[in-house]
């Protein structure tokens, strides 16, 4: 059953009581819904933000008491104002909150369209407390998935009061419905430039690419790819005062200049194992220059060569959009749309802002055929996680925005927006030519959700080689995200089946006030904390100074090989790298050195940092929705450390058919030597060892440089 079919609106009918005007919805004992609607009118449709609300039975008592409404819980009690409908006090451990002047942690914000380093972002439903409000105002949609306006609602809100930032995430998640998991191909590297390439030079670059050995495996057409002059080549003439009408914004046929064949060039990318998508800017509607417009006019009932205009209200011009649009391109070989939707926020429809329309059908219809579906899109409120990928705009190049966005990233985990991706690099204007700067973009971007190099065409182009003084390690960074795709796609997955985001603030596990302040700090999957370097080296050391705060522990950067304490202090670092710190007892899972595309790796290295710990290593298709269903291999690899001596056990389970055959590990820890001393379950040879029936189980020794255990020698 697919992510959109799974909703159920209504509570069960237990977990709700209705006092006059005001419906109580006690969805879970640290979650209620409360509304006040005039005349009883209350919504039991889903929502554009919220679409379940039926989670079983839990206990509660609720009364009024004079003028307020009290509700109890195992977990709280809710007092609600008769009058407006809203929560004004929540009792939780043995504490009284104002949920109204309980400030929430920062959320995210629609887009970064030419910011410099700063943007206001929303609030969420994760705060110090534990306590926070989501008001809903948005649209319904009914039971033939048509948006609808809602009757008279005066308020509806619903109201957390969970105990950890995660927890608030798994109940956000229960309402607005779980994060999809993308094509594991978008987890590699994207190219994206705003620049008219033609076929031939595309494909040119690409190879080029393929030739220096730096991998990629997404490829972005931006809007070049249709016609963007339709005054010069069809002598089109738009009367209609539109900016974007005139410029060529709008756009569905293929330019045959730069693309004479685009049926072969979507083929040749393929064969280079490329997904492709190309850039959309809807609101123009077909005009009468496109290929698609006889069809669109004649289902839409336009005549004399007007402009079929884009609606996105009506169920019958979404089904024609698609049908002549879409399709026929996805069918030649387009597999995603970047939706770059700028137009503002009014349609044919009260309270529907069309890109919420865009992102919901445009991902829908992506899913069909039981494929997995992606779009790249911007954010357009609580729910979006639904339709991933987000787009976050055309940011300035300067130090000032790179500081922002992992911040940015972090925080969009607090409304469950866990898939930003950035104009890597930066977009426009400011300092294209600082390559230091490009460097760490990239460097930052290895431990983003996606990793998309992205620039315009008035800027310096965002190949390494242009980068002279830090092509090397551009390049390796971009490998590097390679091997990092088995980590990270499992991060994903447990996204979507546990609520766990894999970008996460550091106050999510812990609640020193350190972990407030380090704001450019984050969790990156379970494992490993980045800090990533976000100013200047220093031009007589030739370091640059980042600030970092590690939780109790000892910790081992995973570039380096450097050992550290849990607490703070400033780590130096070369342009090599930045600070990566594996936890103790991690186990960080990379597809081996040579892997340059994204499919399951044969070899994996496990890097460790000796402790006890588990990692589960989820693999599958990477491209259909069967992982819906409970279909993949998890590879659940533990380590135990005592007394100098480290086992680590492999157990595979699941569908073992994604588990390529002659599947190795190869365990390695940062900065030190050790070795295979003891296989007790499995192979072992050449210093890899693999499972038997499943399973296996070996012992690490660390050696000196001598080659002599540690073990041994005392």
């Amino acid at each position: 059953m697919k992510f959109y079919e799974t909703s159920e609106p209504l509570a069960a009918a237990k977990q709700m009581c209705v006092m006059g005007d005001v419906r109580i919805s006690v969805l879970m004992p640290d979650l209620i819904r409360v509304e006040k609607a005039a005349g009883g009118k209350f919504t039991d449709f889903r929502t554009l933000s919220v679409w379940n609300r039926r989670f079983g039975e839990c206990g509660y008592e609720a009364e009024e008491v004079g003028k307020t409404i009290v509700v109890r819980t195992e977990k709280a009690v809710f007092r609600i104002k008769r009058r407006s409908g809203k929560t004004f006090a929540v009792e939780k451990d043995g504490k009284y909150i104002d949920p109204i002047r309980e400030k929430s942690m920062p959320g995210t914000a629609r887009t970064l369209d030419f910011t410099m380093g700063n943007a206001r972002l929303s609030g969420s439903v994760v705060s110090r407390s534990g306590v926070a409000v989501l008001r809903d105002d948005s649209l319904a949609i009914d039971t033939n998935g048509d948006f609808a306006e809602r009757a008279a609602t005066v308020n509806d809100e619903y109201v957390f009061a969970s105990d950890s930032p995660l927890r608030a995430l798994e109940l956000l998640y229960a309402l607005t419905g779980a994060p999809p998991l993308i094509p594991r191909k978008a987890f590699g590297n994207w190219w994206s430039r705003y620049y008219p390439y033609s076929s031939d030079e595309f494909l040119a670059l690409t190879d080029g690419f393929c030739a220096a050995d730096v991998p990629f495996t997404v490829a972005v057409i931006d809007m070049d790819w249709h016609w963007t002059d339709p005054g010069r080549r069809f002598g089109y003439r738009s009367f209609e005062g539109a900016y974007m009408l005139k410029k060529g914004w709008t756009g569905y046929t293929w330019n045959s200049e730069l693309f004479p064949d685009h049926r072969a060039f979507l083929k040749a990318l393929h064969a280079r194992g490329m997904m492709t998508g190309l850039n959309l800017h809807p609101a123009g509607g077909v005009r009468s220059f496109e290929a698609q417009y006889a069809e669109a006019a004649r289902r839409a009932g336009v005549k004399d060569g007007k402009r079929v205009p884009f609606d996105p209200v009506s169920r019958k011009a979404w089904k024609d959009y698609f049908e002549v649009l879409m399709h026929p391109y996805e069918k030649d070989g387009v597999d995603f749309w970047w939706i770059d939707w700028q137009q503002g926020r009014r349609s044919g429809m009260r309270g529907l802002d069309p890109l919420w329309a865009l992102n919901h059908y445009h991902y829908t219809d992506s899913c069909k055929n039981s494929a997995r579906g992606m779009i790249l899109s911007r954010y357009s409120g609580i729910g979006s996680h639904r339709y991933p990928v987000g787009f976050s705009g055309d940011s300035i190049i300067c130090w000032r925005s790179l500081k922002f966005q992992p911040y940015f990233t972090a925080s969009a985990s607090n409304v469950g927006y866990t898939c930003w991706s950035h104009d890597i690099g930066g977009h426009t204007l400011g300092n294209p030519a600082d390559d230091e700067l490009y460097l760490r973009w990239i460097q930052y971007g290895v431990y983003s959700p996606i990793l998309r190099l992205h620039s315009s065409d008035a800027v310096r182009s965002k190949e390494p080689s242009n980068h002279p003084s830090v092509k090397k390690e551009a390049e390796d960074a971009l490998r590097f995200r390679m091997r990092l795709i088995p980590y990270l796609y499992s991060a994903y997955y447990f996204n979507y089946s546990e609520s766990v985001p894999p970008i996460q603030p550091m106050y999510y596990r812990n609640g020193e006030s350190e972990a407030y302040e380090y704001t450019n700090e984050f969790y990156f999957g379970s494992e490993l904390v980045v800090a990533p370097v976000t100013v200047k080296c220093d031009k007589r050391t030739g370091l640059a100074k980042t600030r970092v705060w590690l939780p109790e522990g000892r910790w081992k950067d995973i570039h380096t090989g450097e050992t550290r304490e849990g607490g703070s202090f400033v780590a130096l670092r070369g342009k090599a790298s930045i600070p990566v710190y594996l936890k103790e007892g991690g186990i960080l899972p990379l597809a081996e050195k040579e892997r340059r595309d994204a499919e399951n790796p044969v070899t994996i290295e496990l890097v460790l940092n000796p402790g006890n710990g588990v990692f589960r290593l989820f693999e599958d298709d990477g491209v259909s929705e069967k992982y819906t269903e409970g279909d993949g291999a998890v590879t659940v690899i533990t380590a135990s450390y005592e007394q100098g001596r480290l086992s680590l056990t492999v157990e595979e389970s699941g569908n073992r058919r994604y588990i390529p055959e002659g599947r190795k590990f190869v365990a390695t820890v940062p900065g030190e030597k050790w070795r295979i001393a003891e296989v007790r379950r499995g192979s072992a040879a050449n210093g890899a060892f693999a499972a038997v029936n499943g399973v296996a189980e070996v012992i690490l020794e660390k050696e000196d440089v001598a080659g002599q255990t540690v073990a041994g020698k005392a």
